[in-house]
């Protein structure tokens, strides 16, 4: 029995909750939000003197609650997937592919900036800034947590870090061989021995090898619908999803199923799910998926195609097919989506209402339960990979 009396216990509890912040059965979820960027009326205005944040969430709290901001490039350019947590979650990378054009501050230009985060300091803190390649966007950590790829949208090229601890080390680029690929994110398979990435430049998914650290090109690819855009793999390894910005003129647009078991990889089934799918979502335990639908929300009213709202859509994955569960109506120009470990929230991205929206998800339905205020647009979201189950 402790000997310990009640007041002094209770000191001792204290201490530690300070000491220690992120308690056992937190989820951390990091938002990076772009405050130099506006949408007024369909337009992306530029907003000189904008401090850019990234804001920590416990998405396992109920309701999920922040825990902490610090300031760090970040940017609405590019898939959502331009933030990465570690498998420990004692770090997060975030990304900024453009930053305020020093030669016009009404105007943006191409950035390589990789911040990271120290998520176990209390409060949490930016410890180191890298950079990557121009346009540098979506960033992953492998299943190991020893490497971190960027996938750089303005030259073609992917760079790869090494990760000790909370130490990145640039390790090199890999060239997709065309500067206008357009590479879009990267993603590790959970072997940890391959990697995807999307190329909305040539409508491509490059096929990348693993091999300890050494990453290379294997030159296969796999071509599935208009503009590759964001990308997620299952935990559970057999399959990938990505979705297809498409043409922008109003159009319906797909999201893809790879399977992962073929050899090479392979596109087998394409699904229209709306104007623009920007983020896709995998539940932890790989058997839904979620996908943010822009819905013409970002246009001006008067465009033919414009809605008032977005559109997350939910699918539930059944070997390579996929059939729609549910849906629900969000906030405008809505980037990425994540999902609690219990698959029963999800924390969804609106740009122009600058909040996270919450929904709840029992299997059947989805239902708004809340929202999260961040300090700017949120256009970045991961959690820590989900395990299969």
């Amino acid at each position: 029995m402790s000997t310990l009396a009640p007041r002094a216990r209770a000191l001792l509890f204290v201490s530690l909750a300070c000491a220690f912040p992120f308690q056992a059965g937190a989820q951390l979820a990091v938002s990076a939000n772009d405050a130099k960027v506006v949408n007024v009326d369909g337009v992306s205005v530029v907003q000189s003197g904008a401090t850019d944040t990234a804001t920590i969430i416990d998405l396992g709290a109920s309701p999920p609650k922040v825990l902490g901001e610090v300031k760090a490039p970040a940017s609405v350019v590019g898939p959502p997937q331009s933030v990465a947590i570690a498998p420990d979650e004692s770090i997060a990378i975030v990304t900024a592919s453009t930053k305020i054009d020093p030669a016009d501050p009404k105007k943006t230009a191409s950035d390589n900036k990789v911040t990271v985060i120290d998520l176990k300091a209390n409060p949490p803190a930016v410890i180191a800034t890298l950079e990557a390649g121009m346009g540098a966007t979506g960033v992953s950590f492998s299943p190991s947590g020893t490497l971190a790829l960027v996938a750089n949208r303005d030259e073609g090229t992917v760079s790869v870090f090494t990760v000790s601890g909370k130490t990145l080390t640039a390790a090199g680029k890999i060239s997709l061989g065309d500067a206008k690929s357009g590479p879009c994110h990267a993603v590790f398979l959970p072997d940890g021995k391959s990697a995807l990435v999307t190329r909305d430049g040539d409508h491509k998914v490059s096929i990348l090898a693993i091999d300890g650290n050494t990453v290379t090109d294997t030159k296969k690819f796999m071509v599935g619908g208009y503009r590759p855009y964001s990308i997620e793999v299952s935990p559970k390894g057999d399959v990938a999803i990505f979705g297809n910005q498409g043409g922008g003129q109003g159009d319906l647009d797909v999201i893809n199923v790879v399977d992962l078991k073929a050899k090479p990889p392979r596109v087998v089934d394409t699904i229209s799910v709306g104007q623009t799918p920007e983020g896709v979502g995998m539940s932890p335990d790989g058997s839904h998926v979620a996908i943010t639908v822009m819905n013409g929300s970002q246009r001006a009213k008067a465009h033919p195609a414009y809605n008032d709202h977005g559109l997350v859509r939910i699918y539930r994955i059944e070997g390579t097919k996929l059939s729609p569960v549910a849906e629900a109506n969000v906030g405008r120009w809505c980037q990425g989506v994540v999902w609690s470990r219990d698959g029963k929230t999800l924390a969804v991205q609106c740009m122009v209402e600058k909040e996270l929206q919450l929904l709840a998800f029992d299997g059947r339905s989805l239902r708004r339960t809340g929202e999260i205020k961040v300090s700017g647009g949120p256009a970045g979201i991961r959690t820590s990979p989900g395990q299969p189950m």
